[in-house]
């Protein structure tokens, strides 16, 4: 019997690995916009990351399935496990929608929002590292994942106002309309991630 209750390190351990590859992949991804210089070979290698964490996904999900008794509710083990992986799963669609598009070289805004993505990842694996403590540790975490989004958003906002004010080429304002959307998408899915920490805190306070 003792050894099906885990010790509550497996999930956390699970989570931190989880969070710190998110974090490389908008690593790569906010490296990618400011030294815009081979795009296949960049996103190829945010794709490998992606690979990497649907693989912790996974082990996430069978040890989920093979444990007894867990840590946290296993609602909240796999709502946070899927919100971890939807934040890498958009950085590695941004990366190939460039490639797709063939995008010639990021916009300013594209840089800033990339930049802007890459600190809500850290804000919310800081979160993840404080899985387990007081809910107060957690908040912090929180609020500035929420600052960052709300920034997001407004520099989204602002990027897709003056691209229809400036560009005159339809298919650019589709193709970078896109791209702004799916960055704004990015801070969302930090907003959510920092939304499950936070409930999590709360239930164990």
């Amino acid at each position: 019997m003792f050894g099906l209750i885990p010790r509550e390190e497996a999930f956390f351990e699970l989570f931190k690995k989880a969070a710190h590859n998110m974090i490389e992949g908008s690593r790569l991804l906010k490296e990618m916009m400011e030294n815009f210089e081979s795009p296949v070979e960049q996103a190829k290698r945010i794709k490998d990351v992606e690979h990497i964490g649907d693989g912790i996904t996974h082990d996430i999900a069978l040890r989920l399935n093979q444990t007894f008794i867990t840590p946290i509710d296993r609602e909240d083990i796999h709502d946070l496990a899927s919100a971890l992986d939807d934040i890498l799963d958009v950085a590695e669609a941004i990366a190939d929608r460039f490639v797709l598009y063939k995008v010639t070289k990021p916009t300013p805004m594209a840089v800033r929002l990339a930049d802007i993505l890459h600190q809500a990842s850290v804000a919310v694996g800081c979160g993840v590292d404080r899985l387990g403590l007081a809910h107060p540790d957690i908040k912090e975490c929180s609020v500035q994942v929420n600052s960052l989004e709300n920034e997001a958003d407004r520099v989204s906002r602002d990027a897709i106002s003056a691209l229809f004010e400036k560009e005159t080429d339809p298919m650019a304002v589709i193709k970078w309309k896109e791209i702004y959307e799916a960055f704004e998408a990015g801070t969302d899915r930090c907003e959510d991630v920092a939304n499950i920490l936070e409930r999590i805190a709360l239930k164990h306070h």
